[in-house]
Order: structure tokens, then C-alpha cells, then sequence
């Protein structure tokens, strides 16, 4: 009988393949254990994709896996840099980070990405700009914001100019989360 690592669908519905998730995750836990010799960053784990298939896995199951697998990369890059580097050199690095995010943030409402091209999907502005007041919020006050918090955003749709085009905003937050694992 097959160990599956997660729960899947029913054959009626799409889930993430299987063999594809097993691969990765083996390969992941290869890594971070030091079986094998290549990189994987956090950016890497965030950015990796599976095809759907009838009876997959169940998506969010394996992508809170992932959002956990990526905490723990970004967890041990901060701590091997720190040990290389010291923590006030991490913690430049994380200021020249947010620095990158905070031009962008201090434009006004409904100004701070391109709008999207006619008939594109795009996302509602006054959604968008409302996680950019609360990342504000957290880099000038301090107030909690965390990185799942951003990772889980769902912002409204709209069409074509009357939103934000998606790929500047989607690369935007997932700079954001960046910056705010290498904090947490």
C-alpha cells in the first residue's frame, strides 16, 4: 500500500499531483538535512508549482506544508548568515530589503501599481492599498502584521484599468513576506 504524505480529493476533483509533491518534499528534506549538496531558498519552496490532477492532494493541505517548509528555510539562511556575519549585518539586510518595498509604498491610493491592461483580471486597488497601509503601519509603528497574514491576502477582482495588474502586486507581497520571515 502507498504512504501518501497528504490527504487527497476525490477522483472528481483536482488536488496537486501527487508524485510531484512527494518528489519535491523528499528532495526538500534531502537538502535541509544536508544528504545532498544544492541550494534550496526560500524563494525557491515559494515559488514551486504542481499540475493538478484528478484525485490529487488536497491544495491547501500542501500549501500550508510549503508556507512551513519556506519559514524554515528562511529560518536557517538567517541564522547561517548571523553566524557568518553577525546580526546587526542581518539586520542591514533586512533595512535594504523594506527599503526596496517602501517606495512603493508611500505613493497614494489607487497609484501604487500600473493598472492592468483592458479585458486582463486584476486586482480591486482599494484591497491592494489596504495591505499596503497595514505593511506602512508595521515598518513606521510597529504594529503586528505577519508574514501569513500577507502570504493570505486575497485582494477583490476587477478588469482591465480598473485594477492592479496582478504581477506587480503578486512579486510586491512576496517580497514583503521576504522581508517579514527574515524578521520573525
Amino acid at each position: 500500500m502507498n504512504q501518501r504524505m497528504f490527504r487527497t480529493v476525490s477522483r472528481l476533483h483536482a488536488g496537486y499531483d501527487p508524485k510531484e509533491v512527494d518528489e519535491f518534499f523528499d528532495h526538500a528534506r534531502q537538502v535541509y538535512e544536508g544528504a545532498v549538496d544544492e541550494p534550496l531558498t526560500g524563494r525557491e519552496v515559494r515559488s514551486t508549482a504542481f499540475d493538478l490532477v484528478r484525485g490529487g492532494y488536497v491544495t491547501g493541505a500542501v500549501d500550508a506544508a510549503l508556507d512551513r517548509l519556506e519559514a524554515a528555510f528562511v529560518a536557517r539562511a538567517r541564522e547561517q548568515f548571523i553566524a557568518r556575519n553577525g546580526q546587526s549585518a542581518w539586520m542591514a539586510e533586512l533595512a535594504d530589503s523594506a527599503r526596496t518595498l517602501y517606495g512603493r509604498l508611500t505613493r497614494p491610493d489607487g497609484e501604487r501599481f500600473a493598472p492592468a491592461r483592458r479585458g486582463e483580471p486584476a486586482y480591486d486597488p482599494a484591497d491592494v492599498d489596504a495591505l499596503c497601509r497595514r505593511l506602512v503601519a508595521y515598518f513606521d509603528h510597529g504594529q503586528a502584521l505577519t508574514a501569513q497574514e500577507v502570504r493570505s491576502a486575497t485582494f477583490g477582482r476587477r478588469r482591465g484599468a480598473a485594477g492592479y495588474a496582478e504581477g506587480p502586486v503578486d512579486a510586491f507581497c512576496d517580497r514583503a513576506v521576504e522581508v517579514l520571515l527574515g524578521v520573525e
